[in-house]
C-alpha cells in the first residue's frame, strides 16, 4: 500500500479527504503516527486503526488538528469584537453565526459570551461545526479543566461556569444558544445568510486549491456586509477577486 491507496482507504472509512492537504506536511505528519504506532508499513497501520480503538482515535486527532482555547490570541479576538459589536449595533434581524472547526467549543461559547455582553436581547444563534464526531461530543458536553480556562476573567467564569469536581461547566443558557453538528468544510454543503463565519487555523494545513474553494464558499453563505474571522497564521491573498474587502489583519468584509 503506497500513501495515495492509504488516502482512498481514509476517505472511505471516514469520509475524510486528506487529498486537499498539503501533501508533505500531511504525509510527514502520517509517518509519525506509523512509527508511534510500532508498526513499520501502511497496510500494518490500517490494521491497528481497524482494531484499536485509541489508536483510532489519536489517528483523527491528529489529522483533524483539534488545537484552540477560550478567547484564542486575546488581542486578535479582542478586534473581532469590536467590529462583531459594531455590527451588531446596525444589525436589525437575528444575527446567524458559524463557527467553523470549532474543536472542543471554546471559540463558540467565546464568541456567545461576548454577544451575551453586547446584545441586550441576546437575539443570535451559532451554529458550530467540526469534522471530529468525538470532539464534538466534548464540546456539546461542555466541560473543560481550569487550564482551559486561562484567557476566561474571574467575571466571566462565575457568570457563565459552575465547578464540579475539578471541572468548569458551561451554563445551559448560553448552551442552548449553540447547535453542535458534524461538518467537513472541504466535502459537505455550506449554509446560508450567516453574518459571521468564524473559522481560524484551519486552512493552513489545506493545498491552495482547496483554500481557495472554502474561502469562496464562505462568501457565498454570508450576507452582504458580514464578517470573516480567520486565524492569525492564516492570510487570504486574492480576497478582493472573492468578493471580500479588509477591515483589520484578520477579519473581512463581504462586498
Amino acid at each position: 500500500m503506497d500513501m495515495a491507496d492509504f488516502e482512498k482507504w481514509v476517505y472511505l472509512e471516514f469520509r475524510i479527504n486528506l487529498s486537499a492537504y498539503k501533501s508533505k506536511q500531511l504525509h510527514r505528519r502520517i509517518n509519525s503516527l506509523v512509527s508511534r504506532a510500532k508498526v513499520n508499513s501502511l497496510e500494518a497501520y490500517v490494521d491497528v486503526l481497524k482494531n484499536e480503538p485509541v489508536q483510532r482515535q489519536r489517528f483523527l486527532d491528529f489529522i483533524t488538528i483539534n488545537v484552540t482555547e477560550f478567547f484564542r490570541n486575546p488581542k486578535v479576538f479582542d478586534e473581532f469584537s469590536r467590529q462583531l459589536e459594531e455590527y451588531v449595533k446596525a444589525c436589525d434581524h437575528q444575527l446567524k453565526i458559524w463557527s467553523a472547526a470549532c474543536s472542543n467549543g471554546a471559540e463558540p461559547y467565546s464568541i456567545a459570551m461576548t454577544l451575551d455582553g453586547i446584545m441586550e436581547d441576546k437575539n443570535y444563534s451559532i451554529l458550530a461545526t467540526d469534522i471530529d464526531y468525538t470532539i464534538l461530543k466534548k464540546a456539546i458536553a461542555g466541560r473543560y479543566d481550569q487550564s482551559e480556562l486561562k484567557n476566561v476573567s474571574n467575571g466571566l467564569k462565575t457568570k457563565y461556569f459552575s465547578r464540579n469536581e475539578g471541572e468548569y461547566g458551561i451554563s445551559q443558557e448560553l448552551k442552548k444558544r449553540i447547535t453542535f453538528k458534524r461538518h467537513d468544510l472541504i466535502l459537505d454543503d455550506y449554509e446560508k445568510n450567516f453574518d459571521i463565519i468564524v473559522c481560524r487555523n484551519v486552512t493552513i494545513y489545506f493545498n491552495d486549491g482547496t483554500k481557495e474553494d472554502i474561502y469562496k464558499k464562505f462568501s457565498s453563505s454570508l450576507r452582504k456586509g458580514g464578517l470573516l474571522f480567520v486565524g492569525s497564521t492564516e492570510s487570504m491573498f486574492n480576497y478582493k477577486q472573492i468578493g471580500f474587502e479588509k477591515t483589520s489583519a484578520f477579519i473581512y468584509r463581504k462586498l
